[in-house]
């Protein structure tokens, strides 16, 4: 673990403290880009790693993040008729607009504008869940029901 936290980090620490997170960001000096990598890396499964996936409604051009279980693909099919339009998958400069991060490092909050949030139902199955922090190398750990009340997301199932 790092001793200074990056920008990214500090930034995400800050945005978790306001909204009564009392979660620590940790930076690990291995990467966390991944959900193999983040399992690896902070010694859970795979399922326990909450990765942020942005996507763009293709008519709206509006941003939507699915939180979603490190185990688990979405399902742009269904995802595209819970939104009533299809989805396309987000490139990295609509991803870096839309969270103000850069893909692999993008956590469920602290995003310069409002996204539409989805939250997989199967993270619910863990006692404790990891989430990225704003860089490629950090993470915070939380439950899904902090996850739930920060993003105020809707949970649904991603598959």
């Amino acid at each position: 673990m790092s001793e200074q936290p990056s920008p990214g980090a500090r930034r995400v620490q800050e945005v978790l403290e306001s909204l009564g997170v009392s979660s620590r960001v940790t930076e690990m000096t291995q990467t966390t880009r991944s959900a193999q990598d983040a399992a690896q890396a902070v010694g859970c499964e795979v399922g326990q790693i909450a990765k942020s996936l942005v996507f763009k409604g293709a008519s709206s051009h509006k941003g939507i993040l699915v939180v979603a279980s490190g185990a688990n693909r979405v399902n742009e099919k269904e995802l595209s008729k819970l939104l009533g339009e299809p989805v396309l998958k987000a490139d990295a400069d609509f991803v870096r607009r839309s969270t103000g991060f850069a893909i692999g490092g993008v956590p469920p909050v602290g995003h310069p504008q409002p996204l539409t949030v989805f939250i997989d139902e199967d993270l619910f199955q863990y006692a404790d869940i990891w989430a990225a922090a704003g860089t490629p190398q950090a993470v915070f750990k939380l439950t899904a029901q902090e996850l739930l009340r920060i993003t105020e997301g809707k949970v649904i199932c991603v598959k």
